[in-house]
């Protein structure tokens, strides 16, 4: 039965909250001058805090992506729990435990697409592809803190990488991205029209660890390249895409630094106006810059796994 528009508006209106949900959330923290993305890692009021890291699935160990990052990072800081480790209520009980009594989830969100019938019969007839509408579909995780009675093992987040293990690991994903990459000067960037990175010498900075963090944020900006990842880069500094796209990189170079064992810093918070325009201007915006980064982040960890994996092959 064809649904009128009324009730067509009826099903659509929760995903337009969902976004206005989210994205208004993100907006208060930045007025407020919290950057999401760059979470307290400290410790709290009752001395435990969780350890830079992609938040993940318990049960399968799959990290989560995308603004799903955001979401759960804030909620672990909000709350004070110790892990970055969180399963279904359904995923709880398969575990050999429960959710305890009384606890609240925290909402996720998962991206799907529909093709209406009519534009299937409309490709059909054109000979093209079908084009499907994108929405997002809720969902609730637990932090494992609010769980008990978990099998043995399952409630331990991984073992966090030693100091002295994080600069190595570093470099090696410099290294495994390919990228053109310069050491020189006093500035850090991306070009481009010529693809390559420039940062400052280590010596340059007044902490060590600030230089991975500058190379993380340069090589996000280079995954956008058409040969990798293709996004829009090449318009002016000081224009809404400009901003868009150094949002992408504040991210994805938080998102790597937490995967790599360092603690993320804000690089560009200068940016802090222009960002909370295009927020305001679009709703959606949010999520698209969070995708981005969490692509250009899996990107640079991909062709380091592949290397890392080819020089294992090697070495049998």
């Amino acid at each position: 039965m064809r649904q009128t528009g009324k009730r067509r508006a009826a099903r659509d209106e929760p995903r337009a909250d969902l976004y206005d949900e989210v994205t208004r959330r993100i907006i208060a923290e930045l007025e407020r001058g919290r950057f999401p993305w760059v979470q307290p890692w400290g410790r709290t009021e009752s001395g435990t805090a969780a350890a830079p890291g992609l938040p993940r699935n318990a049960l399968t160990g799959r990290p989560y992506s995308g603004i799903n990052i955001l979401i759960l990072w804030g909620a672990v800081i909000e709350q004070g729990w110790p892990s970055q480790s969180w399963l279904t209520f359904r995923q709880a009980l398969a575990a050999g435990g429960s959710v305890r009594k009384g606890e609240r989830g925290t909402t996720v969100v998962y991206a799907d697409s529909f093709t209406p019938a009519a534009e299937q019969e409309r490709a059909r007839d054109a000979g093209e592809d079908a084009k499907a509408i994108p929405f997002l579909k809720r969902f609730t995780l637990f932090n494992i803190a609010q769980c008990e009675g978990l099998r043995e093992g399952l409630a331990a987040d991984p073992e966090p990488l030693l100091a002295r293990e994080i600069v190595p690991l570093a470099e090696e994903v410099i290294a495994a991205s390919g990228v053109d990459f310069r050491i020189g000067g006093d500035k850090a960037f991306y070009v481009p029209a010529h693809d390559f990175v420039a940062v400052p010498p280590q010596s340059a900075f007044f902490e060590p660890i600030n230089y991975y963090r500058t190379a993380l944020h340069e090589l996000t900006h280079a995954t956008g390249h058409a040969s990798r990842l293709d996004r829009e880069l090449m318009n002016g500094r000081g224009s809404k895409d400009y901003a868009r796209e150094e949002l992408v990189a504040e991210m994805g170079s938080a998102f790597l630094c937490a995967a790599l064992g360092i603690v993320p810093t804000v690089r560009h918070a200068d940016y802090l106006a222009s960002w909370l325009d295009v927020l305001r201007e679009d709703k959606r915006a949010i999520f698209r810059a969070a995708s981005q980064a969490s692509k250009a982040a899996d990107w640079l960890l991909a062709r380091h796994a592949e290397r890392q994996s080819g020089a294992g092959r090697a070495a049998a």
